[in-house]
């Protein structure tokens, strides 16, 4: 878990994340959204990567991710079990804020 945890201490692997979990993304798609180098963005991929929080699949020279939905939630809800905060708790916040 502390990889998962390091990996989403970062706010640029929070909006990777943010962006793949809209659609699946091909790398130069998800560089269109920030203005780091190339060198910068492939160590944010390879650290999210390396948490199991993205996947990669070569076609030729384009490498496309998608997000690893089912560790992101392991990973919120250890979180939550960690602050003793149910999941109803949560949802029930989200739509008192909403409302």
């Amino acid at each position: 878990m502390n990889k998962v945890y390091r990996a989403l201490a970062d706010p640029t692997r929070r909006k990777i994340l943010e962006l793949l979990r809209q659609r699946d993304h091909t790398a130069g798609e998800l560089a269109e959204h920030f203005s780091f180098a190339k060198p910068t963005l492939s160590r944010h991929f390879a650290v999210l990567k390396e948490a199991d929080l993205i996947d990669g699949e070569k076609s030729g020279t384009v490498i496309t991710y998608k997000l690893n939905m089912s560790v992101l939630e392991e990973a919120l809800l250890g979180l939550m079990n960690n602050f003793q905060i149910e999941p109803e708790a949560v949802v029930k916040y989200g739509k008192e804020k909403r409302s």
